[in-house]
């Protein structure tokens, strides 16, 4: 079955034009033109996945993230936004989009993207239940968690603490973190970290991988202790404490 697509964009060009090359990549989109009409659609028959724009009349593209957000609904969500500004972009990070794509974009990246967010969507393998629940808030067995520089995940659960402090991470923070922890005291080059949890390297001159960084940093740092997300100039980032 072709998945399907809610893409709520204002601009009928933009519109009519991303929904006619969606179609002949084999999605099954159903398009409006503002976020009430995105909500009821989202309402009546929940997509695979939403494309929102940020700029609509009404509600705009993160007040239906944020809506959506707030009834437990954890469809993936990719924002479309002529803004530019880390801190715009952050603001759809906040409002719990997945990614984002920058206008005027090549419908090749759009593509990329929606990929990759189903990709990471998809249900993982069942796997055996632990023998014995745990106490809510508590972690894991050990045996199932990884562990890094003070961090602690459970990627079956898809929680993650430092110290005592559950992190509450987006499904793509959650991702990038992950990586670095499976893979502490090494530094992932930019290419590597795009083709992993993107699926497609969006080249030097995106600020993508930086944004995310940046507000995964904010989450996991604390007055006082080490940072533990460092940057090596020009090649990459890495994770150790100190």
């Amino acid at each position: 079955m072709p998945h399907t697509v809610l893409l709520a964009e204002d601009d009928r060009a933009i519109r009519n034009a991303l929904e006619r090359a969606l179609t002949l990549e084999g999605y099954h989109v159903t398009a409006v033109a503002d976020g009430v009409e995105a909500l009821a659609q989202a309402h009546r028959s929940r997509p695979d996945v939403l494309v929102l724009d940020v700029m609509m009349p009404g509600i705009d593209g993160l007040q239906v993230c944020r809506v959506l957000r707030a009834e437990g609904d954890r469809t993936p969500v990719l924002i479309l936004t002529a803004l530019v500004e880390t801190a715009d972009r952050i603001a759809g990070l906040d409002a719990g989009a997945d990614d984002y794509v920058v206008k005027p974009f090549d419908v090749e990246e759009v593509f990329a993207r929606l990929r990759a967010l189903l990709r990471r969507a998809a249900p993982a393998p069942a796997e055996p239940e632990p023998a014995a629940p745990q106490e809510s808030g508590a972690p894991a067995p050990s045996g199932r968690l990884l562990e890094a520089a003070g961090l602690r995940m459970d990627p079956q659960a898809r929680r993650a603490w430092r110290g005592d402090r559950e992190l509450e991470l987006t499904r793509t923070e959650f991702e990038l973190l992950e990586l670095l922890i499976r893979n502490a005291g090494v530094v992932l080059e930019h290419s590597t970290i795009y083709d992993r949890i993107w699926g497609y390297d969006f080249g030097p001159g995106s600020k993508n991988l930086a944004v995310y960084v940046g507000y995964l940093r904010r989450k996991l740092d604390e007055p006082g202790a080490p940072q533990l997300i460092h940057t090596v100039r020009g090649v990459g980032y890495v994770l150790r404490e100190g």
